[in-house]
């Protein structure tokens, strides 16, 4: 195993656990405030989706055999 394919690995695993902690925020829905106002649900509804893909992304990438 070289380095590159563990770092997509750590990448994959990182973005995947940040996705995850969108995904956590969306279902618990806390009270987050910025400045004393209420934050809105839908940038993490934007961020799950981008994480979730690059973590994807990366995972594929790590498994694709090079030649």
């Amino acid at each position: 195993m070289n380095s590159q394919i563990t770092g997509l690995r750590v990448a994959s695993v990182v973005f995947g656990l940040m996705a995850l902690a969108q995904l956590v925020r969306l279902v618990i829905r806390p009270e987050v405030l910025v400045a004393g106002h209420p934050m809105p649900l839908w940038p993490s509804v934007l961020a799950f989706i981008i994480l979730g893909g690059l973590s994807i992304w990366m995972w594929k990438l790590a498994h694709t055999p090079t030649k």
